[in-house]
């Protein structure tokens, strides 16, 4: 293809999107109004399911299939740095330890906080579908609050407390069983992702049908997918660089 038929191809599709774009504003409900069409068919939906986290019923429920698409991103950039920096045999030799100093209230800070911000994550993944929070956000606390190790000074403690191989597994497992929720949902419920589980007592931690389900399986995706990253970005930056 030559250069004017890719400038012209180009041209083609923003122009395209520019038009759905346009469409999309001149069609939005004008600012500060009561009518909100997307709200008043979420907000029924989300009590139907037992559901008073709007905003998880909405991404694991009306939008659960869009969810899917997040949640593979966060796997194929995993995917992808495990191929870009995974360390030589050379470079697992100059991994050296960290250094410096850490001042002693630091390192007791960080190692108080630890279990406290891991009970945290586990907290707001398993209520995410009752309260503020969800597989998302709890998954980034869980992943975060593991690496408090290494801001208390202890890398090595880290590095053998880390359970990497078990990350990369649970990762994949939890991805795949977020596919074979989806089609337990078409098989039972004639849709993928349907809500085929009973929906409980509102308010219960055992409610709202596949809602918490998927959003712990997106917990432990997205914590898993962290560690693994951050274990790859901190082998990176801890090679010793060889002078000549």
């Amino acid at each position: 293809m030559t250069l004017r038929a890719r400038t012209w191809l180009c041209a083609a599709g923003a122009l395209g999107v520019a038009v759905l774009f346009v469409t999309a504003f001149l069609r939005m409900p004008g600012f500060g109004g009561d009518l909100h069409v997307y709200r008043d068919l979420a907000l029924p939906a989300a009590l139907a399911r037992a559901t008073p986290n709007l905003v998880s019923s909405i991404n694991f429920d009306l939008r659960a299939l869009d969810t899917l698409g997040e949640e593979t991103i966060v796997a194929a950039a995993v995917v992808g740095t495990l191929s870009l920096l995974q360390p030589s045999k050379e470079e697992r030799r100059r991994i050296e330890p960290q250094r410096g100093y850490v001042m002693p209230v630091v390192k007791v800070a960080g190692y108080l906080l630890l279990p406290v911000t891991l009970l945290l994550g586990l907290d707001v993944v398993a209520h995410g579908h009752l309260t503020p929070g969800g597989g998302f956000q709890g998954g980034v606390v869980l992943a975060t609050g593991w690496h408090l190790l290494y801001i208390s000074g202890s890398y090595p403690a880290l590095a053998r407390l880390r359970p990497i191989d078990w990350c990369e597994y649970a990762e994949a497992a939890a991805t795949g069983l977020y596919v074979v929720t989806g089609l337990a949902g078409l098989v039972a419920g004639g849709a993928f992702l349907a809500n085929v589980l009973p929906t409980g007592e509102f308010g219960s931690l055992l409610s709202a049908g596949t809602v918490p389900v998927l959003s712990v399986l997106v917990g432990i995706e997205v914590a898993a997918g962290l560690v693994v990253l951050l274990a790859q970005f901190l082998g990176q930056g801890l090679i010793r660089e060889e002078t000549a």
